[in-house]
């Protein structure tokens, strides 16, 4: 019997059982039944949930943490991948926001905006392995003013990691180690080994591996990561350390338009490893003299033919390949990340405490892509194009607590210092029949250095909040502030700009209240400013024009800036736990690149304010327990977020006309369903996920049609240190878009911008400790 048959077949009768409680605590591995897996953020004055361990282990060993949150309303996260850890293809974006305008956080860390090639933090995946994650919180408006994060126009998602003493629950020692294998030779392996006392000095360290061939034409994703912490209490005094590194290699997947999906097909992919296809393509597109190092000639167009026939009558692709950007030969993501820190907290009396932690990153990555647009120096029509990075982040936050009477205060503040290079480099294929090197590597000796620049971001941030608690209603009241200073210095400039950009606002407020109804029943609601600070990089931001165009925006470009507005129920029992809510946004001084002046000026496009957007939206979430170790859980979230204005340059001619239009992916409808099990050792669930048409185009000519995902999860717990666990992704084998906006977003029509999502995808896991 095929193991996706007895996957369906099984979750249908064996499913894990969600429950919820106030103040959640990290799951382990093998949590017990009945541990808490949501929390919808009962007290809390603004929309905020939780999940678990529990909830996350019971993906596919490996998952990105952010795929476990998408069960959470007005939640839209995308990847192309199985395990929603492809980089280029992962995008989350939450209330119409995307990815670069939300906070993320591990165990305070700012991570950035996460993004791909992201020039202030890192991905998630790559600070810490899945199965050391204690628990996740994501605030769909907007987070706690303390987050270390300057650019959360809207949500948040802290990240936090388990403490050694969830996993020291029978002695001094513990150990586990897991084993995966699944479809595409897919291998992952973890292990974890946790020592000391649950109240006393405790640590772990782990190491996790994963390797997984593409679902689609050929390459390899693979990534080594190890994690340590410790945890030493000393006297009143408690301090901690994280330790992490991650090597990851990503051979990508070839974007595709919904043109070229009906001309090439849904497995379409780059040409990796038929080289000689690749060089095909590009010898055509450069219609130049070039002769093959194979012994051939050229043809007396200059276009040399590897299938052997004279192609005739200017740029002529076989079959249905229209141009060179139909297939690429190959490209990749490389990373390399280190990221330690060391915390500290403790009393300050009876009445206070403080928490202070510090923090340094190091990366080092790149982005190579075989590009036709630039000939070898040897002959060959193409060559490796990169986009470099190196960055040293180095950073503090602390904060202080008192209480007086009934009303509890916080003073914080967070001091980050980043340098950043960036560059793009070019590097020469062996020859027109070999390669010579591999996407998989760093390659060394480029021709040409096209420019490269180092960034210095300094950031300094501090807040300030009273929470009031009155018994039966609660008010936080507070505000935080930022400055961010962005300077660029060429080392090669070509044609980007130098100099120094800020963005400052001392006082974004917030306000909120939590009114207890009943036991089960509160009333919550809210209003929180944020203002989203400028990118410090040449491929976005202000610096991403030419030095004309920079000097005319530098001293008159306003950072984005939103008001958020939230209203909401929550109602918990010991059946039935849920949230209804209801929010406004308004989101202003959007940033666009538009071009500066009028054509005739010759000005590249820089960033403008643009225009605002407005979004309204009703979320809802809940889960109900039917007895007999079943439930179900259910949240449904409905977004209407359009632009307010037409998008015109400095001239006031019409570039675009968008107002009234929907804001490029941003669903109306996003909703999910989950049935689950879990009694005596059986557990399993089986998920739907539904999501509405995303536009991408801003004039929503362009856009791809909504779809329903099936995920399914079955496992057995012999013993306490025994499970098996199998998992299976989009099991109904759906062909859908995973993510749109990888090129980015045009104006209008279709364009090389969709990744297609995987097919269905099952895997087995057998995990065993002591």
């Amino acid at each position: 019997m095929r193991i996706s048959t007895v996957l369906l077949m099984a979750s249908t009768a064996v499913i894990a059982l969600p429950a919820f409680a106030q103040e959640p605590a990290p799951a382990a591995d093998a949590a017990a039944e009945g541990a808490n897996i949501i929390v919808y953020g009962r007290g809390e004055t603004r929309q905020v949930q939780e999940i678990t361990n529990r909830d996350i282990v019971a993906l596919t060993p490996g998952t990105n943490a952010l795929k476990a949150i998408e069960k959470l309303p007005s939640v839209n996260f995308q990847s192309a991948d199985p395990f929603g850890n492809y980089e280029w293809s992962q995008r989350v974006t939450i209330r119409s926001f995307n990815q670069n305008q939300l906070g993320f956080t591990f165990d305070g860390i700012p991570l950035g905006d996460m993004s791909y090639g992201n020039h202030n933090g890192l991905h998630i995946t790559r600070a810490i392995s899945s199965e050391n994650i204690g628990s996740v919180r994501v605030s769909q408006g907007a987070g706690s003013i303390g987050t270390q994060a300057t650019n959360a126009l809207g949500g948040t998602v802290e990240t936090f990691s388990a403490d050694p003493a969830d996993y020291l629950t029978g002695g001094a020692l513990a150990g586990q180690g897991d084993l995966t294998y699944g479809s595409d030779e897919t291998w992952r392996a973890f292990a974890r080994l946790a020592l000391g006392s649950r109240d006393g000095i405790r640590g772990y360290v782990s190491y996790g591996y994963g390797s997984t061939d593409k679902y689609k034409g050929q390459g390899t994703q693979d990534q080594h990561m190890g994690n340590a912490k410790v945890v030493i209490p000393v006297g009143d005094v408690t301090v901690d350390g994280w330790l992490s590194y991650s090597d990851r290699r990503e051979q990508d997947y070839q974007d595709m338009s919904m043109s070229m999906i009906r001309r090439l097909g849904w497995d379409w992919d780059n040409t990796y490893p038929d080289y000689a296809r690749a060089i095909d393509y590009a010898s055509r597109l450069n219609d130049v003299d070039l002769v093959s190092n194979s012994g051939g000639s050229p043809f007396p167009d200059g276009r040399y033919d590897y299938s052997g026939a004279l192609v005739s009558g200017g740029q002529v692709y076989p079959g249905n390949v229209t141009s060179a950007d139909d297939a690429y030969y190959d490209a990749s993501g490389l990373r390399k990340d280190w990221l330690g820190a060391i915390g500290v907290s403790a009393p300050l009396g009876e009445h206070a405490s403080f928490k202070l932690k510090g923090y340094y990153h190091n990366n080092k990555g790149m982005g190579l892509w075989a590009t036709p647009y630039t000939p070898s120096p040897n002959g060959v029509p193409m060559s490796v194009r990169t986009t470099e990075y190196r960055m040293d982040r180095i950073g503090v936050f602390g904060s202080v607590d008192f209480a007086l009477g009934i009303q509890n205060f916080t003073v914080g503040g967070w001091y980050e210092n980043n340098k950043f290079n960036q560059a793009r480099r070019f590097y020469a294929f062996a020859s027109r029949t070999e390669p010579g090197l591999s996407f998989r590597d760093y390659p060394k000796n480029p021709f040409a250095t096209q420019w490269e620049f180092d960034f210095t971001t300094d950031t300094i941030q501090y807040h300030v909040q009273d929470q009031i608690d009155f018994g039966m209603v609660k008010i936080n009241l507070g505000w935080k502030g930022f400055k961010v200073t962005n300077e660029a210095d060429a080392v090669v400039q070509a044609t980007f700009p130098q100099g120094r950009i800020k963005a400052e606002d001392w006082f974004q407020p917030h306000a909120g209240f939590a009114v207890e109804l009943s036991p089960e029943a509160e009333v919550f609601g809210g209003f929180t400013q944020a203002t989203r600070a400028f990118a410090s990089a040449t491929t976005t931001g202000p610096f991403s024009t030419n030095q004309t165009g920079f000097d005319a925006i530098k001293n008159n470009l306003k950072p984005e800036a939103s008001d958020t507005y939230e209203l909401g129920l929550r109602y918990n029992t010991s059946v039935f736990n849920g949230v209804l809510g209801a929010y406004l946004v308004n989101f202003r001084n959007r940033l666009l690149a538009v071009q500066v002046g009028s054509p005739i000026q010759g000005f590249a496009s820089a960033l403008q304010n643009v225009g605002n957007v407005r979004a309204v939206g009703v979320e809802a979430a809940g889960d109900l327990k039917l007895g007999g170790g079943f439930g179900v859980y259910a949240s449904y979230s409905y977004t209407d977020a359009t632009y307010r204005d037409d998008v015109v340059n400095s001239n006031g001619t019409l570039v675009a006309a968008i107002r009234g239009k929907t804001v490029v992916d941003s669903p109306k409808h996003i909703a999910r369903g989950e049935i689950n099990y879990e009694h005596e050792g059986a557990y399993g669930r089986i998920g739907v996920n539904y999501m509405s048409r995303r536009y991408y185009s801003y004039t929503n000519d362009a856009s791809v049609p909504g779809r329903v995902i099936v995920d399914a999860t079955v496992g057995y717990h012999f013993s306490p240190n025994l499970e098996l666990q199998l998992n299976a992704t989009n099991l109904l084998d759906k062909r859908y878009i995973g993510t749109i906006g990888s090129g980015g977003f045009g104006n209008s029509g279709d364009a090389q911008t969709l990744l297609v999502g995987a097919p269905s995808q099952f895997f087995v896991t057998l995990k065993a400790g002591f």
